[in-house]
């Protein structure tokens, strides 16, 4: 079942579409694609605020229940999802790659530590603790959505990246064949629609 875009009153507007071909594959994708172009212009995203962002997380796996996230960390993720597009686009250009993106990705795989850290202080002397548990969450979960964003880049699936062909939508996705630039069936339908129609509008012009 498809979510649903809530409006501030909780009504339901439109359905937010199914991921976008590898997204289930790769989270990175996902994570590239959590900010979407809704029918009639409208935007929605995902990481919007703290709420969204730890929802987005905790449905991938990502923090455990239960986890708070603040500003701070939803700005941290939705920063690294700029610079990630960032390179997606410059990967389906055949450009060279942001020197900021990489700069983020990289800060972002290597900015999870692996244990706890060996601290000193007066008091206690040398010990060693671990990173505030909030904090450590969003850089666990940049970490691992950064290593995901790094093998799909310099793997084999990174020659079937393509960006959605149907305007205004701005989702990425792996294609399933040579021929198929879209994310979803609506995006399909609304390309074909565009086509037939100015095919109707030359032939009335003709």
């Amino acid at each position: 079942m498809r979510a649903m875009k809530e409006t501030a009153t909780g009504d339901l507007v439109h359905p937010v579409p199914p991921p976008a071909p590898g997204a289930e594959q790769y989270r990175a994708l996902d994570f590239a694609n959590s900010a979407l172009t809704l029918p009639g212009g409208q935007h929605l995203d995902l990481l919007g605020t703290p709420e969204a962002a730890t929802r987005w997380l905790v449905e991938r796996d990502l923090a455990p229940d239960g986890a708070r996230l603040y500003e701070v960390c939803a700005a941290r993720l939705r920063a690294l999802r700029e610079q990630l597009r960032a390179l997606l686009a410059s990967r389906i250009d055949a450009l060279p790659a942001p020197d900021g993106a990489l700069r983020a990705v990289n800060d972002a795989l290597t900015g999870a530590p692996a244990a706890a850290l060996l601290r000193w202080d007066p008091a206690r002397g040398l010990h060693r603790v671990r990173a505030h548990p909030t904090d450590q969450i969003v850089d666990h979960a940049l970490a691992v959505l950064a290593a995901d964003a790094a093998d799909l880049l310099t793997g084999p699936d990174a020659e079937r990246l393509a960006a959605c062909d149907s305007a205004p939508c701005q989702r990425y996705l792996l294609r399933t064949h040579a021929r198929r630039h879209w994310c979803s069936v609506r995006c399909g339908d609304r390309v074909r629609a565009a086509r037939a129609y100015a095919r109707r509008t030359r032939a009335t012009a003709d």
